[in-house]
């Protein structure tokens, strides 16, 4: 069975659509990365672009963090006392838990590839399942008041998305909401910038691409669109422009730090596929960080909400 048809978990469910062909050949196993490069670990039977490793868990905790600051709070959705919250792609679990407290009478459920990071003591009402939305969610129709997912991008193959969206409207229960939240790799979506973090994204680019993963930032603009298809109704959408840089002061400090992080997880993937040293990648890092102050550089982050309909 081909990647992108979704297989059904439940017997509640509907067929899914196949209308949306992939722009990439890539199956799983091919253009593979090494499972293991230096003291990272890569995916191989997966798309996603970075690493599953404790490196990578604490920059998603630190990016959790950042997040919140820039939305003022966990979401936007105008959702009230929801009963069931679902996190795809729940990462380190850090919103699903902030979730779970905040609502201590709801079930929280956070879904992901795999466990990245056990807690010693998670709220009574949190649940961890193991899942992979390209696959399908194992969930009924009508399943959750709340649905959140956030920065996939990375993780979902583009021609995948119009179907992704639609499995999350599934699940969602009528009155429910559903909110994504996304951003891009594409060079032009970090402006203004220069020509390291130019070529530094570009090159980070080309990698996604071999992976059927979007580069020129389609998926970030069409959210409210994904939405829209679905039948949500009352969708909004909201981008937000961050400065990245110690020049915007604390928080462009912080997402300075982010992107230093991020790119370092991918240095090893682009030095192995395009012929260049980790070395010759790190010194472009640590340029692209002088560069952010030198141009005042800003990042956009899109935040899209519908509701699904009575």
């Amino acid at each position: 069975m081909p990647w992108w048809f979704f297989r059904r978990h439940s017997r509640n469910t509907t067929p899914a659509s196949t209308s949306a062909q992939p722009s990439s050949g890539w199956q799983p196993g091919e253009i593979a990365l090494p499972r293991l490069q230096g003291p990272r670990r890569y995916l191989q039977e997966q798309p996603y672009l970075l690493p599953k490793d404790l490196g990578e868990v604490n920059r998603l905790d630190f990016q959790h963090y950042i997040l919140r600051a820039i939305l003022h709070g966990n979401y936007l959705a105008p959702i009230q006392q929801p009963r069931r919250i679902l996190d795809v792609g729940c990462g380190t679990g850090q919103w699903a838990f902030e979730l779970a407290q905040q609502f201590p009478q709801a079930e929280v459920v956070g879904l992901d590839l795999e466990l990245v990071k056990a807690s010693a003591s998670p709220p009574p009402n949190y649940r961890f399942v193991q899942g992979d939305i390209l696959h399908g969610l194992p969930f009924d129709n009508d399943s959750f008041d709340f649905v959140h997912q956030r920065l996939l991008f990375l993780a979902i193959p583009q021609a995948a998305w119009p179907a992704a969206v639609q499995e999350l409207a599934r699940v969602t229960a009528p009155g429910g909401w559903v909110e994504l939240v996304e951003a891009s790799i594409a060079p032009k979506d970090l402006t203004p910038s220069g020509p390291v973090t130019q070529r530094l994204f570009a090159l980070g680019g080309q990698l996604a691409a071999l992976r059927g993963i979007d580069s020129e930032g389609v998926v970030a603009r069409s959210l409210n669109y994904y939405l829209s298809e679905t039948g949500l109704v009352n969708i909004e959408r909201r981008q937000i422009e961050v400065p990245v840089g110690e020049w915007g002061g604390r928080l462009g400090s912080l997402m300075a730090l982010n992107f230093r992080e991020g790119a370092k997880a991918l240095s090893a993937p682009i030095a192995h596929r395009f012929a260049r040293t980790e070395q010759e990648v790190a010194t472009d890092i640590e340029e692209m960080l002088q560069e952010f102050n030198r141009y005042h550089t800003k990042y956009s982050y899109i935040i899209a909400y519908g509701q699904k309909a009575y």
